[in-house]
């Protein structure tokens, strides 16, 4: 019993200092805002073939990052990021499709293939993303290895519904 009671006595003792500290913070807190971001995706490969995007093993968390002078960076699911996509909204990407570079490796020459896209109508099976394309130059030819989608939202709406949703990383000045 008397173990009991210390263990107790030790739990409410811990908690209340948990209490008492305040939250880590990480650069200087500043008002909660929406910027313009960058969105990365990583997949295991990725081929480009009758106007269609596939990427297969694609990860399922994004990286989101915002260039000067904000410096954040964060995750989001991906599920999350496609949902950018949602013809529902007035300032969707289906209404108004981003650019990306698709960039691949060919893994016997240790070569880079890049292509650059529109991206429209994403679809997730599993981990293959497939998107509908616009090709605006490029091909990913033979590549065959990892690859990473880009995709730049510079001049479209930002990504309000993912941002809500998304773990970021406060930025430095």
């Amino acid at each position: 019993m008397r173990i009991v009671l210390t263990v107790a006595a030790l739990l409410i003792a811990a908690t209340t200092a948990m209490a008492q500290t305040p939250p880590k913070v990480i650069g200087t807190p500043q008002q909660s805002q929406i910027v313009p971001s960058m969105i990365v995706i990583n997949a295991q490969s990725a081929k480009i073939s009758n106007q269609k995007l596939v990427l297969d093993g694609v990860s399922p968390n994004a990286i989101v990052f915002a260039d000067r002078p904000i410096r954040a960076a964060g995750h989001a699911l991906t599920t999350h990021l496609l949902e950018e996509w949602s013809a529902s909204s007035p300032d969707s990407f289906a209404k108004d499709p981003p650019n990306a570079t698709v960039s691949a490796m060919n893994k016997a020459k240790g070569t880079v293939a890049d292509a650059v896209v529109v991206l429209k109508a994403p679809k997730l099976e599993g981990d293959r993303l497939t998107f509908d394309i616009a090709l605006l130059e490029g091909d990913l030819g033979r590549a065959d290895g990892p690859a990473t989608l880009f995709i730049d939202i510079i001049d479209l709406p930002v990504a309000r519904r993912t941002a809500h949703r998304s773990a970021w990383y406060a930025g430095a000045k």
